[in-house]
């Protein structure tokens, strides 16, 4: 009793004071029962005596009195059980403090276990979280891998709330971070991506590390749900938020007076959720409903998704939602954004790595791969990498020698190879390690008709009713066997299933539900050949798009009320991609041994007709407009569909004739989602034209390996524009070689990219070998003074340049003065910026002295560097010279009044400058500074 007589307050006494507080506000009472009685400290039937008790507060005020008639020792034990289990009791925490509680060493001696239903339901969810997100299901039910031995990033690029980049983030962990986020008072964390690049997979990581207690988080509760498995509910049905919550993620035990759940009321701001597949939700009928507001009200699930989504319940909970690109999302619930961008080359040989333990086959992939840049392209994509890799593991084991394609894999080979694997593992026995098979496709694929039929037949159903679940009825009418569900086309669905049964079972992909879908096209005999277009007929039905609650945009029916097979039409878009594929002249060969050779020739015929004409229909709908740089055509998002297209039938003939139909000089395909795969389709027409052709590329993902894919093009191209999109030195290479081979190019453009010193000297090689080069963009990369003295000296050489753009680099005092040894008598070049480059007043000097000898630049920026009141007499000369200087540009730079002043009197000898008050803007420049400048700017321009 030593140290309870040391307190600074008896315990007993402080239970007295404060008893209104406690018996008002303590909730959760079976914990501290629990203890108390494990202690001795009250009995069974002490237990029950409090148990009977009408109300709970009525149940505090019997504990209370139990133990403070047990003394002060029994009375710190109470007080010490709130202190230990924190959780539980967070909003006595700050009380512990007002009443400076510090347990003594006989309280600390003494055990406090954890009973309280909210710690038990955060351990059991945890534990839960685990056992789901631990494995990667690989092929169907019989191989899993470990998450954490294959998981890899990807590029994560965070975006504004005007889709501009702010930078990667360097892993997962910071996701949930306050860095980027340009809103507030947004609840959700808005991560987009195209099909394929892993967005499933890194909420997989993000509720492991969760489980683990690994991830930055206050969050004690994560409840996740994949947002295509409200499809499962009927329009006419109601739930509560707490069976949502519970029934479909893990059930609180023990906890009869819904304290869990009250805990979630009372702090919505422990509460983490994953929604992923936003794009999936079909809303049908439920188009207009109001949102919910109450979490008592029973509403349908998507109403409840939708409301959390928009804060009117649990509003200040966590939430990280995914969704397709292109996806519309209301700005005001977003948080932060990021773009998933798959694998950057480092990337990839991590994934390689990971997947291949033997050095001989890391390298046999790792040579393969260099050799195709359009196949590392399509492995950018984590889904198509994923395939190739497991493709060739397992055919490589299976067989005497395979090796990836060495032409350009389309879209439609990579999902013919997965079925190639799926159909081969069906039954056959282990391989031997002295003798290996032949490797035959065409019999593989005879061998499993049936089963791929089947699948097939229900892949298309389900792309018809818009479904991606299937229950064990449906799949049983298409045909398929119990061991059919073996071969991994189709996964079960367990965790919606409370008896734990697989009742209903998805496909391993969404992508592999349209291939599945185009075979099924393809395979029918029974229907018209022309049904074969039917999905061409649904995505080129033109409609007002309707507009779903939470702000995302449906294209589809004409009539907003029409059961749409898919509220988006990406589904649709890649059953007809594929369907090109499989009716190709490439594929020929494999699909007679499947269909009617007859019957094959007519639906290809009247695929290509269809091509045709929607392509020649096509290009006279894009709309034309004429600029300084010619006759352009900024196209419509279908155009990337209709060059992949194009491309997997491998129609010359049809590339031929898009190449001739696009009459204009300048293509404008920024902020078209092209990534790097798409390259060589896009390369694939370019290439038959034979007029030049400019070509806007700004806004995009197509990596190194795009600009290697479009190699070929570039002998046309008088106009190139690469801004934003995530290149390096190595596309400069390949840049410089063709571009100094035709000498054709007249505008270049690369701005924010990943370019260093390297990367600048080839592009100052551009410069000084292309006569016709008039435009220069390569603001914010990575160059330092080493680059911009190569850039400077090959302007300075050049007859043609007449506008360069370096902002955003860190060229310094040194490059500046490369930059004005190249102005000083420079003949063409009218428009410069230089600004944000570190460059200060020994610079500035060095520029403003260059500038007074050059009578040909107008325009000249600054902004954003060093400059201070040493360099404006310099300026202040040049301002004076009058060389016919119309736009000079200091805003942000270090100029006080005095700087100030000496610019402003330089202006009554010029009669050139049309933005002059832009020198005044000055971050170190106080209210006095500018009033003084604006009065002498008064007096001089009324003198002017």
């Amino acid at each position: 009793m030593g140290q309870m007589e040391e307190a600074k307050a008896p315990c007993l006494s402080i239970l007295t004071h404060h008893r209104e507080l406690l018996v008002s506000r303590l909730r959760s009472i079976q914990c501290i029962l629990d203890n108390l009685l494990a202690c001795g400290f009250v009995c069974e039937e002490d237990v029950e005596i409090v148990q009977r008790s009408a109300t709970k507060t009525d149940q505090v005020r019997k504990i209370l009195e139990l133990v403070q008639c047990k003394g002060e020792e029994a009375c710190e034990y109470f007080i010490y059980i709130i202190y230990k289990v924190c959780d539980a009791y967070i909003d006595f925490q700050p009380w512990l403090k007002e009443i400076n509680y510090t347990p003594s060493s006989d309280a600390r001696a003494m055990v406090v276990v954890n009973t309280d239903p909210i710690s038990r339901y955060c351990e059991r969810l945890r534990h839960e979280m685990s056992r789901d997100t631990s494995f990667i299901l690989s092929y169907g039910q019989r191989e899993e891998t470990r998450l954490e031995d294959l998981y890899t990033d990807t590029q994560m690029e965070l975006l504004n709330d005007r889709n501009e980049s702010l930078g990667f983030l360097e892993s997962l962990e910071q996701l949930l971070g306050d860095h980027a986020v340009f809103n507030p008072q947004g609840e959700t964390i808005y991560v987009m991506g195209d099909a394929g690049v892993g967005k499933s997979i890194l909420l997989q990581k993000l509720q492991n590390l969760w489980s683990k207690k690994e991830l930055q988080t206050d969050a004690i509760f994560f409840f996740k749900f994949r947002c295509r498995m409200l499809s499962v509910f009927k329009d006419t049905d109601q739930i509560s938020l707490r069976d949502l919550l519970f029934k479909y993620n893990c059930y609180p035990d023990h906890d009869p007076d819904n304290e869990v759940f009250d805990y979630i009321l009372r702090f919505p701001e422990k509460v983490l959720f994953t929604f992923d597949g936003y794009d999936e939700i079909q809303m049908h009928d439920l188009m207009n409903v109001p949102e919910v507001v109450s979490p008592e009200v029973k509403a349908h699930p998507v109403q409840l998704l939708i409301s959390l989504l928009c804060g009117k319940l649990l509003k200040g909970s966590q939430k990280v939602l995914t969704a397709r690109t292109g996806t519309e999302i209301q700005s005001r619930v977003i948080r932060k954004k990021v773009a998933l961008r798959g694998f950057s080359p480092a990337h990839l040989k991590t994934y390689i790595d990971l997947h291949f333990k033997e050095q001989e086959h890391r390298a046999l992939v790792s040579v393969q791969l260099d050799a195709s840049p359009h196949l590392c392209g399509l492995c950018s994509t984590p889904l198509f990498c994923w395939i190739v890799l497991k493709s060739f593991r397992h055919l490589h084991t299976m067989h005497d020698s395979f090796h990836l394609p060495e032409t350009c894999i389309t879209f439609t080979d990579i999902f013919l190879l997965l079925s190639e694997v799926l159909l081969s593992r069906a039954g056959s026995p282990a391989p031997s390690l002295l003798k290996k098979t032949t490797r035959c496709v065409s019999e593989t694929f005879k061998a499993g008709l049936r089963p791929l039929a089947a699948f097939a037949k229900l892949a298309l159903q389900g792309m018809e009713r818009g479904r991606f679940i299937y229950s064990q009825e449906e799949i049983t009418e298409c045909g398929l066997a119990e061991e059919d569900l073996t071969m991994g086309f189709l996964r079960p669905v367990s965790e919606y299933d409370a008896s734990g049964s697989p009742a209903t079972f998805e496909l391993l992909h969404i992508i592999l539900q349209s291939f599945l879908a185009a075979f099924a096209l393809v395979l029918d005999e029974q229907a018209a050949a022309g049904s074969i277009l039917k999905f061409f007929t649904e995505c080129s039905r033109k409609s007002e798009p309707a507009c779903r609650p939470f702000g995302f945009c449906i294209c589809g029916s004409s009539k907003s009320n029409e059961k749409t097979p898919f509220e988006t039409n990406e589904h649709l878009q890649f059953t007809n991609l594929f369907l090109c594929g499989l009716l190709s002249k490439a594929n020929a060969g494999l699909m007679e041994h499947l269909v009617s050779p007859v019957l094959l020739k007519k639906k290809r015929t009247l695929l290509k007709s269809y091509l045709s004409t929607s392509v020649k229909s096509h290009l006279i709908g894009l709309p034309h407009y004429d600029s300084e740089e010619g006759r352009k055509v900024h196209v419509l998002p279908n155009f990337l569909w209709m060059l992949r297209c194009i491309f997997e039938t491998g129609s010359k003939d049809i590339a031929l004739m898009t190449a001739k139909g696009i009459t204009a000089g300048f293509i404008k395909l920024g902020y078209c989602n092209v990534f790097s795969g798409d390259c060589t389709a896009l390369n694939f027409v370019l290439q038959h034209r034979r007029k030049l052709l400019g070509l806007d590329m700004d806004n995009n993902n197509i990596s190194d390996y795009g600009v290697k894919q479009l190699r070929p093009s570039f002998s046309k191209m008088t106009v190139v524009r690469l801004c934003v999109n995530h290149l390096s030195d190595s596309s400069i290479e390949v840049l410089a070689e063709e571009l100094c081979k035709h000498k054709v190019v007249e505008v270049l453009g690369l701005y924010n990219n990943y370019i260093t010193d390297a990367g600048a000297k080839l592009v100052a090689q551009i410069i000084e070998e292309c006569p016709k080069l008039r435009v220069v963009k390569i603001g914010k990369n990575k160059i330092t003074s080493v680059g911009g003295r190569h850039l400077a000296g090959a302007i300075q050489r050049s007859a043609s340049i007449f506008d360069v753009g370096m902002w955003g680099n860190s060229i310094g005092d040194d490059g500046a003065g490369a930059f004005a040894d190249a102005l000083r008598h420079h003949p063409r070049l009218t428009n410069l910026s230089l600004s944000a480059n570190g460059i200060t007043s020994k610079g500035g000097q060095r520029l403003a002295e260059a500038l007074k000898e050059n009578s040909v630049l107008r325009i000249f920026w600054l902004v954003q560097n060093g400059l201070t009141d040493d360099a404006a007499p310099h300026f202040a000369e040049l301002v004076q010279a009058n060389t016919g200087l119309s736009h000079l540009w200091l805003i942000n730079n270090q100029f006080t009044v005095d700087g100030m002043k000496h610019l402003a009197t330089a202006l009554t000898h010029n009669t050139a400058l049309k933005e002059i008050w832009r020198f005044f803007f000055s971050l170190n420049a106080s209210t006095n500074c500018f009033h003084t400048v604006a009065v002498l700017l008064h007096s001089i321009c009324g003198n002017m």
